[in-house]
């Protein structure tokens, strides 16, 4: 009997070359109650990320065209889709893999071959974090979290010119051509405003800066 009992019709997007993987982790997230999405690789996935976007992100890191590593660092930079969790899956899982997987912006990682129950635990434990940390926040007029950073964060001239930018929409490669930098420099303006306010993403910098009248 399908499960829907408690996925409240949640979209997965599943990304990996490999059909026969596709088949049965579709499969049985659907049976599970999931509604899930394909994609054959990073590149096709972006096309769907624009129709639409997923709760959660289920992505193999090797792929043509766009690998998983492209596809997150991509995903992290848009404001749209900044927020989504993101699980690897990967043939490599030796440490140092899941490391780098991890410090490129996945959310978790498991190595293959896997247990499909153990798949669908950790999409369901990252589905719930984000629920209980919405359930958390304090809301704003409009129904929404609330920003909330240290009252003592002072922007320079410069964070102040990315973070109204930001606020924009604008990703880190369209700001560093605005303002005639690196996208390296602007990455780590980002970095440093985050360190600074203790916020989790682009998302929530932009939220802050409109918030905070500063764009």
């Amino acid at each position: 009997m399908k499960d829907t009992s408690t996925k409240d019709n949640k979209k997965l997007l599943l990304i990996d070359d490999d059909p026969n993987l596709i088949l049965l982790v579709k499969d049985y997230l659907e049976f599970r109650g999931y509604n899930v999405d394909t994609a054959e690789n990073g590149r096709e996935a972006l096309e769907i990320l624009d129709d639409g976007v997923p709760d959660m992100i289920i992505c193999d890191v090797m792929m043509p065209e766009m690998d998983g590593y492209s596809l997150v660092k991509h995903i992290r930079e848009e404001p749209t889709t900044n927020r989504i969790p993101v699980l690897f899956l990967s043939a490599k899982g030796q440490s140092q893999d899941r490391v780098r997987g991890l410090n490129e912006g996945a959310d978790v990682y498991m190595s293959k071959p896997f247990e499909p129950e153990e798949l669908v635990a950790q999409v369901e434990s990252s589905l719930n974090q984000i629920k209980r940390w919405e359930q958390g926040r304090p809301k704003g007029l409009d129904g929404a979290p609330t920003i909330q950073v240290p009252h003592n964060v002072e922007l320079t001239p410069t964070e102040l010119k990315v973070v109204q930018l930001v606020a924009k929409g604008m990703a880190n490669r369209e700001i560093a051509k605005q303002l005639n930098v690196s996208q390296r420099t602007i990455e780590s303006h980002v970095s440093n405003m985050l360190n600074k306010t203790s916020l989790n993403n682009r998302t929530e910098l932009a939220r802050w800066a409109m918030e905070s009248s500063m764009a």
